[in-house]
């Protein structure tokens, strides 16, 4: 890109915001990466000043320096130069989102409903590039539901930034495509989960919950996303029709398009028709190279490009050695990338957001700007998280630092420094 068309593009992202408009003092410190993605459109601009005060991006600039001080820590540029700088050689982007993380460092949620293994997960996802998740509680009684709600209260109120809601995968989900799912926790939707959903819409903002049209009715997935509640239709072996039928009742998403749904045939499209047909609902889909085809994974990113979601599915193991745990009852084991359970089943996995970013990109070919919006933007604007998601002046300054190799190098939560390198990264390329 040129140096005019990045100065326009810095103009046009920014709102024409410039930091000659901000209040004196309002930016704390500058990060001068190599490279970085701006705005909802992930355009890369070239060694811009990113200015960060209060938690939030005060200003976008693209500036000569006041002092050629090359990497690490030198002052802001010419605008500003008594300001703290930190450059460095990777390429900065918005923190990633993973809206179904049911575990990890060692911890499943749904057998520690805590805050203290929220603060487990987050640490440990927190070191591979999210800045934002939704906890996932998959299909259990109504009381191990409600405590994970609170916990997830519990946890925010005590200031853990990266819970943004919480993801309820079931109980309301088909018996022929559950998985992994204990059959004996699935079941209709009740005015006890109903209940419970308002509760966490109305504690944490963002309350997902992943439901099969056959089990829940289209007057029932109405009743739920008119009061606020998002619904994603998944572990389904519904038809084509009544997805359909779901998504014009409000439905908005899809949980790991592809698996435990029905599939395409040729007079029954069934939910993966749908899911690819219907281009104003977004798809979660895990890259990890157990749960697809390349050949699938390809095919999805060209019907629905940036529509899709990234998402781990992590279950405790991820982050760690751990190589089995128990599961409602049975055994899960890792095999390489997967986890399967007692009956073969793929049982989740130990992906992790910058996993799933060299996946999109390395292996599937997947131009990087479109591989990072499915990983931030997209699930931001799943979620309504307007302030997340992107590099913009006026957004969270949830930010990310990758190496070439697309390992993370820092991590910043609420514009605070809060996490290093990851294993296999190229500390050279950070601060």
């Amino acid at each position: 890109m040129s140096a005019n068309a990045t100065e326009n593009a810095l103009h046009n992202l920014a709102d024409n915001t410039r930091s000659d408009a901000l209040a004196k003092g309002t930016v704390e410190f500058w990060l001068n990466p190599a490279i970085a993605f701006i705005g909802k459109e992930m355009t890369p601009v070239i060694s811009p000043w990113i200015g960060i005060g209060a938690g939030i991006i005060q200003a976008i600039e693209q500036t000569a320096p006041a002092s050629d001080s090359g990497s690490g820590s030198g002052s802001g540029p010419a605008s500003d130069p008594a300001t703290p700088c930190y450059s460095f050689a990777g390429t900065l982007t918005p923190a990633l989102i993973d809206t179904q993380v049911n575990g990890g460092g060692g911890v499943l949620f749904n057998q520690q409903p805590t805050v203290a293994a929220l603060e487990t997960m987050t640490c440990t996802h927190g070191r591979f590039g999210s800045g934002a998740l939704l906890p996932t509680v998959i299909s259990d009684d109504i009381g191990p539901m409600a405590d994970a709600l609170q916990a997830v209260v519990d946890a925010r109120h005590q200031g853990n930034g990266m819970l943004v809601g919480i993801h309820f995968e079931g109980p309301h989900l088909g018996s022929d495509k559950r998985g992994c799912h204990s059959e004996a926790k699935l079941r209709a939707l009740g005015e006890d989960e109903f209940n419970l959903y308002l509760k966490a819409k109305d504690e944490l903002g963002c309350c997902l919950v992943t439901l099969a049209p056959e089990r829940v009715d289209a007057v029932d997935i109405r009743r739920l996303t008119e009061a606020g509640i998002l619904v994603s239709l998944g572990h389904s072996n519904a038809s084509f029709a009544k997805a359909s039928a779901a998504i014009a009742a409000g439905a908005s998403g899809f949980t790991h398009l592809f698996n435990g749904m029905s599939g395409i045939a040729g007079r029954e499209p069934g939910m993966v028709g749908a899911a690819l047909l219907h281009d104003t609902v977004y798809a979660g889909i895990i890259f990890d190279g157990e749960h697809l085809h390349p050949a699938s994974a390809q095919l999805a990113f060209r019907q629905l490009g940036r529509q899709l979601m990234l998402v781990t599915d992590a279950m405790g193991p991820a982050g760690t050695e751990e190589t089995d745990f128990d599961f409602f009852g049975g055994k899960v084991r890792r095999d390489g990338m997967a986890l399967k359970d007692e009956a073969g089943s793929l049982a989740g996995s130990v992906l992790t957001m910058t996993g799933a970013l060299r996946y999109a990109v390395q292996t599937l070919g997947i131009d990087f700007t479109d591989a990072l919006a499915m990983a931030s933007s997209s699930p931001a604007a799943f979620l309504g998280l307007g302030d997340r998601g992107h590099i913009s002046v006026g957004a969270r300054a949830d930010l990310l630092a990758l190496d070439n190799g697309l390992h993370q190098l820092h991590r910043w939560q609420g514009g605070r420094l809060v996490a290093g390198a990851e294993p296999g990264a190229d500390v050279a390329q950070g601060i």
